[in-house]
């Protein structure tokens, strides 16, 4: 599999995850804006210089970013108790649990849709060879020892 292949299958597989967790095509949402707010959920309470770093973004970019999604409802912003000088940003509550609720629906229906007419064990394979795939590409700490392989049989 060259790069440009995996690339597309990245975002084949985004689209197909995005879709199983909304019900239906999500609404088109800049990638940038996406980075921002997925940093935020994966760091709460950082600044914006701090989402400016991790992201690569431009802090004006970050800055209007938070300001919309804080204006919608989906970002809270507070001035650090620690230091009255900055201000950091997180998930607001009602959203970070609607976030957890959408993440942790199967997506076994959306894939099984988007291959079309397959059967359910070469479905039940592909799925089980993903999530593999997805704990090999996790953390080291969840890694499976002794480097068991999945089955590359399956078409």
């Amino acid at each position: 599999m060259d790069a440009q292949e995996l690339f597309v299958l990245g975002r084949r597989l985004m689209k197909i995850g995005e879709l199983a967790m909304r019900g239906d095509p999500a609404p088109p949402v800049p990638a940038g804006v996406r980075l921002v707010m997925r940093d935020v959920l994966i760091h709460p309470r950082s600044s914006i210089s701090e989402i400016t770093t991790r992201t690569g973004l431009p802090q004006s970019y970050v800055s209007t970013s938070v300001a919309r999604l804080r204006e919608r409802g989906i970002l809270d912003t507070a001035k650090d108790p620690a230091d009255a000088r900055r201000t950091v940003v997180r998930v607001n509550a009602k959203i970070r649990r609607k976030i957890s609720q959408m993440a942790a629906k199967r997506a076994d229906g959306a894939l099984g849709a988007a291959l079309g007419d397959i059967d359910p064990d070469t479905l039940a394979s592909i799925i089980s060879t993903l999530e593999y795939l997805g704990v090999l590409l996790s953390d080291s700490d969840r890694r499976p020892r002794g480097g068991g392989m999945v089955s590359a049989s399956t078409p």
